[in-house]
């Protein structure tokens, strides 16, 4: 970054949270692409535009108290980092994961505030989770997790406040049982959460949206070279919700998916995935990703990351966790004739690896972008609690092609209008930057 006032926001942001390593790295990732933007508005300094930006308005920590099934009291530390609501409701997932801690959720947090805006949606930015794993838990043992979790945060939340949703480690089980602490605490209030189970106010939509939301952008990005998924080799990471998903879409438009993991195995099936085993051993306490390769055995099932085999591609999805795809697996798969990336999870490149991808010149879409089709149908579901009024899946699916096709547009015009050619992640901040910027300033100093 040549700018000096970038620079010196970065650096004192830097000294002052120096170990919240993903945080830093998600603000200067950020900074470097919306530098054209700050030449331009000098007047960002005197406003203190960044330093307001990179500030959560709201950080809270908590300890969660609860009993497992032998009697033994536990304890785990759960959060919610309120970042902006500069456009609406704070709004952002809950994390149940042994790597939670404030600097992911920081960066989990800013990183949706962009995401957010992109949509259209009056939604602002936050997240929140706890350090808790409830892989190997009972059902008797998450309840009561998520009882004791939702006994603080419901003081912080509400449906025109902060609108929590699901993420690693909470589906519609844990919403439920978080929504029904809420109801005990508050009373009914169904728009006080998203991704509810259907009978409780969800939309059966959500789950599969941001998968599908990721397909839709991909379609975008490979119709602009005068492409489409039939008959692409594609790549996936992951096995959960929003992994699984898009390999469904993906296959339904005819493409030759050929991977999915998981924290401990990679499966290449060069016949094509099949997702329903997948998801079968997945859900299965017994069993695990390496019985694939009993019914497939011409499957290769390998305890390593899935970036790491050695296999052609025409399209990677990374879509597990953040920093999980590195820049030696990054030029592997150039070398091997990868030709676009679009991001499932958050952050899921390094650093480094982003630094690659850019100097390759392969359309890439980052995940504020392209991820950005789950928080949207959670903003259709907010509407539809609101409106007491229930959507049906078609028009939701209708619904959530509209706003990613909006995304890619925005990402598109804002990075040709700043010379950028087609470059979507510096689009995509870019345009994320100036909505938020533009909100800010018209509220004054908040």
């Amino acid at each position: 970054m040549k700018n000096t006032y970038l620079n010196k926001s970065y650096r004192d942001l830097s000294q002052k949270y120096p170990h919240e390593r993903e945080f830093l790295q998600a603000v200067h990732l950020f900074f470097n692409e919306i530098e054209p933007v700050i030449d331009l508005h000098p007047e960002y300094q005197d406003q203190a535009v960044l330093e307001r930006l990179v500030e959560p308005e709201r950080a809270i920590s908590f300890r969660v108290p609860w009993v497992n099934d032998q009697g033994k009291v536990k304890v785990n530390t759960g959060y919610r980092v309120q970042f902006s609501s500069v456009l609406g409701p704070y709004k952002g997932g809950i994390r149940f994961d042994p790597s939670v801690n404030l600097s992911i959720l920081k960066f989990l947090g800013f990183e949706q505030t962009f995401k957010n805006a992109l949509t259209g949606l009056p939604m602002g930015g936050g997240k929140g989770g706890a350090d808790f794993d409830p892989r190997g838990k009972s059902d008797q043992e998450i309840m009561r997790f998520c009882q004791s979790f939702m006994t603080e945060l419901y003081r912080h939340i509400g449906p025109d406040l902060d609108v929590p949703a699901g993420d690693i480690g909470v589906a519609g089980r844990e919403i439920g049982y978080l929504y029904g602490q809420y109801k005990r605490l508050q009373g009914p209030k169904p728009g006080v959460l998203t991704g509810k189970p259907v009978i409780l106010g969800g939309n059966e939509s959500r789950p599969p949206a941001t998968g599908y939301g990721l397909i839709y952008f991909l379609k975008q990005m490979l119709a602009e070279t005068g492409q489409d998924l039939a008959g692409k080799t594609v790549m996936i990471s992951g096995a959960g919700n929003v992994a699984s998903h898009a390999c469904r879409k993906a296959q339904e438009l005819g493409a030759h998916v050929v991977t999915l993991s998981d924290i401990d195995y990679a499966i290449y099936d060069p016949k094509g995935i099949d997702l329903e085993l997948v998801i079968q051993l997945r859900d299965d306490p017994q069993a695990n990703l390496a019985d694939y390769s009993k019914r497939h055995p011409q499957a290769q099932v390998r305890a390593q990351s899935v970036w790491d085999l050695a296999i052609e591609a025409d399209i990677a999805l990374p879509c597990a966790t953040q920093n999980e795809m590195n820049h030696k697996q990054v030029k592997r798969l150039l070398n091997k004739g990868l030709g676009f990336i679009a991001e499932g999870a958050n952050m899921p490149l390094t650093a480094e690896a982003c630094r690659v991808v850019k100097e390759a010149e392969i359309p890439y879409a980052p995940g504020k972008a392209s991820n950005a089709g789950g928080v949207a149908v959670s903003g259709l579901e907010m509407c539809q609690n609101a409106a007491r009024l229930p959507m049906k899946p078609d028009q939701v699916d209708q619904r959530l092609q509209e706003i990613m096709t909006h995304i890619f547009s925005q990402c598109k015009e804002a990075s040709l209008r700043y010379g950028g050619g087609l470059n979507y992640a510096f689009g995509a901040d870019i345009a994320s930057f100036e909505k938020v910027v533009e909100g800010l300033l018209q509220l004054g100093v908040v």
